[in-house]
C-alpha cells in the first residue's frame, strides 16, 4: 500500500499534525496501525460512534465532521491520532480516497438516469472493446469486461471504487464506464473520478422514499453535470426528454459541450427511421445533420436504439473517430436481464426477461415489445418491498394499458406483506390475475403462450436472488423461464 501524509491527500489536520497514513477505510474493522479511518454521517447512525473502536486498533488519522467529532471527543483528546474536521466528509473521503490511490483509466465516462444506465455502460464497453481497446463497465451488472472485481456493485463507496479504478489502470485498463446511481451521487462515491464525459438518458418517477421528490431526485442526477464533469468534458444528453433539456441547459452555462441524442427533436445524434422485424431492428440516423446512415441492432425496442447511439456518443465524446464507431454498432448484445430472450415455446412464443421495475420504465418495455409480437402480450411482474410505495399502482396501470393479459406476483418482498404489496399493484389492473408465488406465476404465464403471443417477465432482471425478508433465496427469472417450458413441453 502507499504512504501518503494527509496533506498530500488534500486534508487539513485540526489536531495531530500532518500524520503518514498507509490505507483509508470506513470500517472501523478494517482499521490497522496508521489508516485514515472516515467516520460519516449515515442514515441510521453517525460513523463517530466508531471512532473510539478505530482508535484502538490504531488508527493514525480520524477524518469527520463536527458531529462526529462531538461524539468521540474525550477518546481523540486522549489519543495522538491526527484529527481532520470538515464540513462535507463525504467529499472529502472522495477526493482523498483518489489521490490516495493515484491511477484510473485513461478514459473514464459516465451515464445517469432512471432507466438505462446499464445497458448504456455495457454497450460503451462494448464499442470500445470492438475498437481493441481495453476496457469494463461498472454497475448494477458488476464490473464487467477487461477486469474482474467481485463483489462490486452499482456505484461502489469511494474508498472501494478508487481501489478498484487503480487496480484496473495498473492492469492496462484504458477505458471504463460507469452507472452513476442517484444514491451515489447525494452520497458523492463518485467524487474524484475524472471524468471525460458523462451521459443523461431520462427521468420517471422511483427512489422516491429516499429522495422525497422528484426535483430532488432530479437534482442528484443532475450533480453530475454541475459538479463532477469538467468544463472540457462533454455531455451527451437525452434532449427528446424534458429533465434532459435542463441539463442541457446547465452544461451550457457551465460552457460545457453538449451532444444531444434524439428521436424526435434535433440532435447531433438523430434517429430518423426505423424498421421492425421479429429479431430486432434497422435503424436511419444521422451524426452532425451529414448524411443518412443505416445499423442493424439485433436488439428489441426503440430505447435500445437511443441506449447504443447514446453509449456511441460517449465513446466518440470520449476521442474515438465516429466512422469507426458507427462501424461497429451491429456487434452489439443485449445486457443480461435487460430485454433479454430467455426462451421459446417450441410453437416459436418468445420469452423476454427484463429489469423494468418502474411505472415507465415497464411501459417502455411493453411498448417496445408490441410491434415485434403477432399476438397476445401476456406480461409477469409485481414490485419490490422498502421502495417507493407510490409507484405500485402506477405499474399495475402500465400493465392494464400496454398488455393483453397481466399475471401480479412478488418481486421482492423485503420486510413488507407480499400480499399487500400485489394489492397495491392491483388498484392499477384489477382485472390482472393475482399469483403470488413467482415461479408459479411465470410457470402459468409459459403456458398461456399461444403462437404469435409473447411474455415478458418484469421487475428482477439479472438478479439471481428474490429477498423475503432478511432472506434471499435463490432465484433466476431467466432459469426459472428455461424450467416453466422444459416442464410444459415434457423435457424433464
Amino acid at each position: 500500500m502507499p504512504e501518503k501524509r494527509l496533506s498530500d491527500l488534500g486534508l487539513t489536520p485540526q489536531s495531530g499534525g500532518d500524520a503518514v497514513v498507509d490505507g483509508i477505510t470506513l470500517d472501523s474493522r478494517n482499521v490497522e496501525r496508521g489508516t485514515l479511518f472516515a467516520a460519516l454521517p449515515g442514515t441510521r447512525v453517525h460513523g463517530g460512534e466508531f471512532i473510539q473502536y478505530a482508535l484502538r486498533m490504531g488508527a493514525g488519522a480520524v477524518l469527520t465532521d463536527r458531529a462526529g467529532a462531538e461524539i468521540a471527543a474525550a477518546e481523540l483528546a486522549a489519543s495522538d491520532a491526527a484529527l481532520v474536521v470538515v464540513e462535507d466528509p463525504a467529499g472529502a473521503l472522495a477526493h482523498a480516497a483518489a489521490l490516495f490511490f493515484g491511477a484510473q483509466p485513461e478514459t473514464m465516462v459516465a451515464v445517469t438516469g432512471t432507466n438505462g444506465k446499464t445497458s448504456v455502460a455495457s454497450f460503451t464497453r462494448q464499442i470500445w472493446e470492438a475498437m481493441g481497446l481495453d476496457a469494463v463497465n461498472i454497475g448494477t451488472t458488476g464490473v464487467e469486461g477487461a477486469f474482474a472485481a467481485p463483489g462490486i456493485h452499482t456505484t461502489p463507496e469511494p474508498v472501494t471504487l478508487h481501489k478498484v479504478l487503480s487496480d484496473m489502470a495498473r492492469a492496462g485498463v484504458s477505458h471504463g464506464a460507469m452507472e452513476a446511481s442517484s444514491h451515489g451521487l447525494v452520497q458523492k462515491r463518485m467524487d474524484g473520478v475524472q471524468l471525460a464525459a458523462a451521459a443523461y438518458t431520462n427521468l420517471t418517477q422511483d427512489h422516491l422514499d429516499y429522495h422525497g421528490t422528484m426535483e430532488a431526485y432530479f437534482g442528484a442526477k443532475l450533480r453530475l453535470f454541475t459538479e463532477l464533469l469538467g468544463e472540457d468534458g462533454v455531455a451527451v444528453v437525452n434532449l427528446d426528454d424534458d429533465h434532459g433539456v435542463r441539463v442541457a441547459e446547465a452544461c451550457a452555462a457551465r460552457g460545457i459541450e453538449v451532444m444531444g441524442v434524439a428521436q424526435y427533436t434535433d440532435a447531433a445524434l438523430k434517429i430518423t427511421g426505423r424498421r421492425i422485424d421479429e429479431t430486432g431492428q434497422d435503424v436511419l440516423f444521422r451524426w452532425q445533420g451529414g448524411a443518412g446512415r443505416q445499423v442493424r441492432l439485433d436488439l428489441i425496442g426503440a430505447f435500445q436504439a437511443m441506449n447504443v447511439l447514446t453509449a456511441a456518443g460517449l465513446v466518440i465524446a470520449g476521442g474515438e473517430d465516429p466512422d469507426a464507431v458507427f462501424a461497429v454498432l451491429p456487434k452489439m448484445q443485449g445486457v443480461r436481464g435487460r430485454m433479454q430472450l430467455a426462451a421459446r415455446r417450441s410453437h416459436g412464443a418468445p420469452i423476454y426477461v427484463d429489469y423494468s421495475h418502474t411505472p415507465d420504465s415497464l411501459e417502455v418495455a411493453l411498448k417496445a415489445l408490441r410491434p415485434h409480437v403477432l399476438g397476445r402480450l401476456i406480461v409477469v411482474f409485481g414490485a419490490g418491498g422498502d421502495r417507493d410505495r407510490g409507484k405500485r399502482p402506477l405499474m399495475g396501470k402500465a400493465a392494464a394499458d400496454h398488455a393483453d393479459v397481466a399475471i401480479v406476483t412478488d418481486d421482492n418482498p423485503r420486510s413488507e406483506d407480499p400480499a399487500t404489496i400485489r394489492a397495491a399493484v392491483l388498484g392499477g389492473c384489477p382485472d390482472a390475475n393475482e399469483v403470488g408465488d413467482r415461479a408459479e406465476a411465470i410457470l402459468r404465464g409459459v403456458d398461456l403462450l399461444e403462437p404469435g403471443d409473447a411474455l415478458l417477465i418484469a421487475g428482477k432482471g439479472h438478479e439471481t436472488g428474490q429477498q423475503v425478508g432478511d432472506v434471499v433465496y435463490p432465484f433466476d427469472d431467466v432459469e426459472q423461464a428455461s424450467v416453466a417450458v422444459a416442464a410444459l413441453e415434457g423435457a424433464i
